[in-house]
């Protein structure tokens, strides 16, 4: 038979992927990934959650069944890491833009709100699809505890910038807990109200002044010292 040396040698382990190699097979990999979450957005937004197969999802990718499941174990989990992308992209845009363009102390609460506002993405396509996700983990306890705890992750990392912008504003927040929920129930249930009529300025009106109604009741303004 043939020699056992070079077994022995790697004790039957395959020899170390060129590092090179190993960046290329990330990159690729991580393409793929891509590729499959963003068909998978197009496919949940044109058919719905619950009606999307794997193999649509593959279909509109142009991928087999194979690469779908080398990197995701369905589409649920498919579905909790383009929310956490979605997510990172929100904080990460908040936090550049104070960043880069810090609030002046004193400003308007008002003016803060607004600021905040830019850049908090009205997304239809988005909304209607986490819309329907969230159904659906509703009727999953290990899912819905699964989204509960991705929810309170977005808004522990909201919270401080949001915090941050109020106390420019010289306003201290009384209960974080309580506001950044608060924030997010107001955020997901007047922009489904804003999108059903999205060339009514109203419903943009209203959402604005609940939000700001919520950051007055949940701080208090700072004594002057």
């Amino acid at each position: 038979g043939p020699p056992r040396a070079e077994k022995t040698m790697t004790e039957g382990r395959m020899p170390p992927v060129p590092e090179t190699t190993s960046k290329t097979v990330s990159r690729k990999r991580q393409q793929t990934r891509q590729r499959l979450l963003d068909a998978a957005l197009t496919a949940f937004a044109d058919d719905g959650f619950g009606r999307t197969t794997v193999e649509r999802v593959c279909e509109e990718a142009g991928f087999t069944r194979g690469a779908f499941y080398s990197n995701f174990t369905s589409l649920d989990e498919l579905f909790l890491v383009a929310w956490e992308q979605k997510s990172t992209e929100l904080v990460q845009g908040l936090r550049a833009a104070f960043d880069a363009e810090p609030p002046d102390a004193g400003i308007p609460v008002a003016e803060a709100l607004a600021q905040v506002l830019d850049h908090v993405p009205a997304d239809s396509e988005w909304h209607r699809v986490s819309l329907e996700f969230t159904a659906h983990a509703l009727r999953n306890p290990e899912l819905r505890q699964v989204v509960a705890a991705r929810e309170a992750a977005i808004i522990g990392a909201i919270l401080p910038i949001v915090t941050q912008l109020l106390e420019r504003a010289g306003r201290t927040v009384t209960d974080p807990e309580a506001l950044g929920h608060a924030l997010v129930a107001i955020h997901d249930g007047t922009l489904a109200q804003c999108l059903l009529e999205p060339d009514d300025e109203a419903p943009w009106v209203r959402r604005r002044e609940l939000f700001l109604h919520v950051l007055l009741s949940y701080t208090t303004e700072e004594s002057p010292t």
